[in-house]
């Protein structure tokens, strides 16, 4: 992906993200011009606690240069009444594996290139300054902080302490001297600043979030490097929380960096290439193999290990989500499966098992602790379906059975006997379908709360979850004829109860959909994306040929779908809103309540290739077919623009508004978006 800047005005530059990561948690994130427009922009983030527990250490690079005396700036800040323009010098941006910036000057040009060290927290940049025929100095100055990268440090007076040894300084900031922090220019000289300070760098994200939007950094000092006429250089800049960074090249750790995705890509097979193609044949090609290259690389961004466990995990997004049992579960398959990335895979399913507790799959750690977190519902029922996604994907039963049989069994059993933990209150009900939540648990994916209040109550028997349960049921039942032929047979049975109390309990004649919640005094009827999960799963609940699974997939598409994926509420239904803006309160009631998910093209993809493959009579099938083939190609014409040219480059938001001009909001790159597209897209 290039981004010409002649062709951006400053407005779209400072929108237009890019995210790299090093595999534990930390990360690098700006915008394309260089300014950071949010808290959580910085060169390094860095888990103090893989992957958790991250803090903002480097904020910035600022690079200037002088040429025979004549200044000029190439970085961009926002102040509240002030943008500096070092923009204006910058021809290019470009990202693949990494990010690259060209600027040129009179008759100079400056590129500079960041990564990452891959399972440290260290950043590089290379600087290559080539063309220039003036007596030249080129100045990097950074800017740096120590604080959460949830806070802000507003008004702040930081305290720093330097050790100078050459090019290397080590530095402390606010007395934390148990996280010293070292840098190093290749060559040069280093000037301290002594308490300079970068004071009120201006946020336009976080103003537009609602949050207070001017911070403070330190500016512990610069380096300057001089150039003769006609001289060119590569200069290397390190950034690190480890000591022992002499050896370290920016070059070789950006060679290194794009052969490792390179390999990771290839790895994958996913790369089609016909050499017979030719003209607008071949183009096609090779334009479909880009957008199917910058999703592989944007899944590596979410796949992390968690040293405490000895495992891997997935974020669910960048910049401010950790690692969700829901999330990854949902993502597991376009992440991990797809990519035949099947040993890791395995790693994940342990990570959210290893402290399962009453039948629950944690839905998180805590971002100070790691203490596993149980509030959901669903995370334990999505676990069958991942796991019997995996064994369609690579055989191996042996694994399978020695490690989830058991718990498959618990989980099940829990469910039936009941779960208080956390007041979850999950239970079977009579009727043979699953009862949870209060009107103040909400153990969903639909979980947000505002004021202590749930905006979304869904409390009662949720048409995901019993379409979840029915699925977890036949899962089992399958594991079960190898193994114990009586359970079997058990739990087949309890999956027909089920099935017969779905189907007389959720339909909903008046909508042709099914109810989203059946409650104990009243069912709600609003139309929302969840009934999907009855068509969509391996056993779906509802048979994929009926006739009532072509009312749901109508009435979905009709009242709920948009170009970018579903409304999480169908326009006209009380509390609807389309636009996710404002401050927090805000933004969380319209959280669910009209918005648009990417991912929920996911369940939307399943239905289509479920009925059609059941689909009986060959015009329903060819009439099925041509739906799933317009849909594929659908999303491939719009992500094709929205990977490329919108958003964070290379990745998928996490949520977009459901009206024009349809803008990513929300994290801006995603698990389960990236995962569900990349799925789908596949298929184009």
């Amino acid at each position: 992906m290039k981004m010409i800047n002649s062709k951006l005005s400053l407005e779209e530059g400072l929108t237009k993200e890019w995210v790299i990561t090093n595999g534990i948690g930390g990360f690098a994130s700006s915008t394309i011009l260089g300014a950071n427009t949010r808290r959580y922009h910085g060169l390094l983030v860095a888990p103090f606690m893989p992957p958790a527990k991250r803090y903002l250490l480097l904020s910035k690079v600022d690079e200037s240069i002088s040429l025979d005396g004549r200044n000029y700036i190439l970085y961009t800040n926002v102040c509240k009444n002030y943008i500096s323009d070092g923009y204006k010098h910058l021809e290019s941006f470009e990202k693949k594996y990494v990010p690259k910036f060209c600027y040129k000057i009179e008759n100079t040009v400056i590129e500079k290139t960041i990564s990452m060290v891959y399972g440290k927290n260290t950043v590089c940049i290379l600087y290559k300054i080539k063309n220039q025929n003036s007596k030249t100095k080129f100045t990097v100055t950074p800017i740096v902080n120590f604080r959460d990268f949830h806070a802000i440090n507003a008004n702040h007076e930081f305290k720093v302490e330097e050790r100078i040894d050459h090019q290397k300084v080590k530095i402390i900031v606010d007395e934390q001297k148990e996280a010293p922090m070292y840098m190093k220019l290749s060559e040069g000289n280093y000037i301290e600043h002594h308490g300079d300070t970068f004071r009120n760098m201006f946020y336009l994200e976080e103003e537009k979030r609602g949050f207070f939007p001017e911070e403070n950094h330190a500016v512990v000092g610069r380096y300057e490097v001089e150039l003769e006429p006609g001289e060119e250089k590569e200069i290397s800049f390190i950034f690190s929380l480890e000591e022992d960074i002499d050896h370290i090249d920016s070059r070789k750790i950006i060679e290194q960096e794009e052969k490792r995705l390179e390999k990771f890509v290839k790895s994958t097979k996913l790369i089609e290439e016909d050499k017979k193609l030719e003209g607008k044949e071949k183009k096609e090609q090779e334009e479909r193999n880009e957008l199917i290259e910058n999703l592989i690389i944007a899944t590596d961004n979410f796949i992390v290990e968690r040293p405490s466990f000895g495992l891997h995990t997935i974020i669910a997004g960048y910049p401010w989500f950790l690692d969700w049992g829901r999330d990854s579960l949902i993502a597991f398959e376009g992440l991990l499966l797809v990519t035949k990335q099947y040993e890791i895979a395995k790693e994940v399913l342990l990570t959210f098992t290893r402290d399962i507790k009453c039948g629950l799959v944690p839905n998180g750690y805590a971002e100070g602790d790691n203490r596993p977190l149980y509030n959901s519902v669903d995370s334990s029922l999505l676990l069958f379906e991942e796991v019997n996604r995996y064994l369609e994907y690579t055989s191996d039963e042996t694994w399978v059975y020695e490690y989830f049989y058991s718990i498959f069994e618990n989980i099940i059993a829990f469910y039936q006997n009941g779960i208080d933990l956390d007041d979850n209150n999950i239970y079977l009900d009579r009727d043979g379908l699953i009862h949870s939540g209060t009107e103040n648990t909400q153990n969903t994916w639909m979980d947000a709360k505002v004021e202590g209040f749930a905006v979304t109550p869904r409390n009662g028997k949720a048409v995901e979850i019993n379409s979840m349960w029915y699925n977890a049921l036949m899962i089992m039942g399958k594991l079960s004829e190898k193994k114990e032929k009586e359970k079997a047979d058990k739990y087949y049975q309890m999956a027909e109860k089920t099935k017969r109390a779905f189907e007389r309990k959720f339909y909903n004649k008046d909508k042709q959909c099914l109810f989203d919640v059946v409650g104990e005094k009243q069912n709600d009827s609003k139309i929302r994306p969840n009934q999907l999960f009855s068509l969509s799963l391996s056993y779906p609940v509802i048979s994929p040929d009926s006739r009532k699974a072509l009312e749901i997939l109508e009435t979905v598409t009709k009242k709920l779908y948009t170009k970018h994926g579903l409304k999480t509420l169908a326009k006209g239904e009380k509390n609807y809103v389309a636009t996710y803006e404002g401050d927090g309160f805000r933004r969380d009631m319209s959280y669910h309540q009209g918005i648009t998910w990417p991912w929920l093209f996911g369940l939307y993809y399943n239905t289509l290739k479920n009925m059609k493959n059941a689909a009986k009579g060959q015009k329903k099938k060819a009439e099925l077919e041509e739906k799933y083939q317009k849909f594929v190609k659908e999303v491939y014409k719009v992500f094709k623009v929205a990977v490329e040219q919108e958003g964070c480059l290379g990745s998928i938001s996490e949520l977009y508004d459901s009206v024009s001009p349809y803008l990513p909001k929300g994290s801006v790159a995603q698990a389960w978006s990236v995962a569900e597209i990349l799925r789908i897209v596949l298929e184009a």
